[in-house]
């Protein structure tokens, strides 16, 4: 049973069924564009979803050792790259902000690199940027809706659970063709249903009647911006998220509030929405934007290769008895395949001719 509308949910509810009486049924993809990101009622302009009291918890909130790893990969690229004495550090979705301050902590290691870098964040929500901006406060962070914005320069971008948050759209194959997955009315409920024609979308392959296959331009149209801009200026990329490789059918649309599975179409605004990332997609789009593609990789084998267990043991060196428990309890999160080590993928884009990207070449950071 649905629950009571409360808070922003009432307000997105009567947006949502007047913008469908009016026009006709959504695209799933404009139903989680206006669930996540409606300037005033979407989830993410209204909280703070991350850690124990929220919604959900990422990798960079298991564990120190996560942020640190990715920084020390980002200044050893760089110094790969040659230490130019300008980098630009781009981060998307940096939630509050913790993968990047483990990242810059550990990345002092390699001289040079934090004095080189200009930090931008591309973040939507005002509160997260709040958050962002008091946990980084000493690097003097800039923000901005959309990487079309992030000044021109070698590049060194991190998107962990980014692409997961982008809109998709939902066919469904009939019996005689695929059919789009709308959003429509039932009553004054919000309820799924197929739009009586024909879907044109060019990517749907051969499939048996009931399959679905999910599609994000989203995600396509920024991997493509990514690969665009390594080519043409420099530079390299790591994205981080859940996701399957080439060929994936198959309903993986969640919505999750409180740390449990909620209905996707129940008070919309008050739950986070995400979708298994298509790698195979993105590869595709970044490499057709003149991008070099490594990976992907499960995350458990590339935080291996970049040393976490080297890491952990020198933790466990100077932790107390309960420190080293919940050391050892994050590490296994991260990289064991029954954690985050294999659900979790990890790929790098690049310039064509960037050196060898630590943890794809079999090097540690």
């Amino acid at each position: 049973m649905a629950e009571t509308l409360t808070g922003v949910s009432a307000p997105l509810l009567a947006h949502l069924a007047r913008r469908i009486r009016a026009a006709g049924p959504i695209s799933v993809a404009a139903y989680m564009d206006e669930a996540l990101f409606h300037p005033r009622w979407g989830y993410y302009a209204t909280r703070d979803p991350l850690g124990a009291g929220g919604d959900f918890i990422t990798a960079p909130e298991v564990s120190q050792m996560f942020g640190e790893l990715i920084g020390l990969w980002c200044a050893e690229l760089w110094r790969r790259l040659g230490a130019p004495g300008r980098v630009t550090l781009v981060e998307l979705g940096p939630g509050r902000g913790t993968l990047m301050r483990d990242a810059l902590r550990a990345a002092r290691l390699v001289p040079g690199f934090n004095d080189a870098l200009e930090l931008h964040l591309v973040e939507r929500s005002p509160v997260l940027r709040a958050m962002q901006a008091d946990t980084l406060a000493g690097f003097a962070p800039r923000w901005h809706d959309d990487l079309a914005t992030v000044p021109a320069g070698p590049m060194l971008l991190v998107a962990n659970e980014f692409l997961d948050a982008l809109p998709i759209r939902q066919f469904v194959r009939a019996a005689d063709c695929w059919r789009e997955r709308m959003v429509a009315l039932d009553g004054d409920a919000l309820a799924f249903a197929l739009d009586p024609d024909p879907a044109t979308e060019s990517s749907l392959p051969d499939a048996a009647p009931g399959a679905i296959r999910e599609t994000s331009h989203a995600a396509r149209a920024i991997a493509r911006a990514i690969g665009a801009r390594l080519a043409r200026d420099g530079g390299a990329a790591l994205i981080i998220d859940y996701g399957y490789g080439p060929g994936g059918l198959g309903e993986t649309l969640q919505a999750v509030r409180r740390h449990a599975r909620h209905d996707v179409l129940d008070a919309p605004g008050s739950a986070d929405l995400t979708a298994h990332v298509d790698f195979a997609a993105i590869a595709e789009a970044a490499g057709s934007a003149g991008a070099r593609v490594a990976g992907p990789m499960p995350q458990g084998a590339f935080l291996r290769a970049l040393g976490i267990e080297a890491r952990a043991a020198r933790l466990l060196a100077i932790a107390s008895p309960d420190q080293a428990a919940l050391i050892r309890s994050a590490c296994r999160r991260l990289i064991d395949p029954a954690g985050m080590g294999l659900l979790f993928k990890v790929m790098a884009l690049a310039h064509p001719a960037a050196p060898a990207l630590a943890g794809f070449d079999g090097e540690a950071a």
